[in-house]
């Protein structure tokens, strides 16, 4: 008995050892990186390791192909010229991908009133929605959500990290049908 449950273990802990780690994707910003817009599936018991596919992405291929943030000035929710051209990019992609649709986060950074920063952020949200259907996207692809001050991007008390808290961030909210 003592044999046989020994070999079991054994067994297991092979099939752990081959397993391999899932790389971590970091935070997304619109700067990109050098990471791949898709992950690879790892063998598993039923499926040999010759056997590996490719699982589309699309919110990191945002990322990396055009970008998935645009910022604001302190107290402002109007779309600067680079953040027209980040969002003008944003909508030709999401053409190229009928099938998906995203959210839009409005978020502020610390300075003001809790209730202050989720209407400034909704405003920031509702710029890049509004931008983005006078562009051709169709408006029940894009949804809205402000998290004011509750979610920064960067900690810190300067203008620095105002600078990056002060954002509004495509998510990617609904995966292709079939891909």
């Amino acid at each position: 008995m003592a044999l046989r449950f020994l070999s079991v273990l054994a067994a297991v802990l092979l099939l752990a050892a081959c397993e391999t780690a899932p790389k971590e994707s970091g935070s997304a910003s619109s700067e990109g990186g050098a990471a791949a817009a898709t992950a690879p599936i790892t063998a598993t018991p039923d499926k040999p390791s010759g056997m590996e596919k490719e699982v589309r992405d699309p919110q990191r291929e945002l990322v990396l192909e055009v970008g998935d943030r645009v910022f604001f000035d302190f107290d402002k929710y109007n779309l600067k010229p680079k953040a027209r051209e980040t969002v003008e990019l944003q909508a030709a992609w999401l053409k190229k991908n009928p099938g998906l649709t995203v959210t839009i986060e409005g978020h502020a950074d610390e300075r003001g009133t809790r209730e202050y920063n989720l209407a400034l952020g909704e405003r920031r949200a509702n710029a890049v929605k509004d931008y983005l259907l006078v562009l051709g996207i169709d408006p029940n692809r894009v949804s809205t959500i402000s998290y004011g001050k509750e979610r920064p991007q960067v900690a810190g008390s300067n203008e620095t990290a105002w600078a990056q808290n002060r954002r509004a961030v495509m998510v990617v909210s609904k995966p292709e049908v079939g891909s």
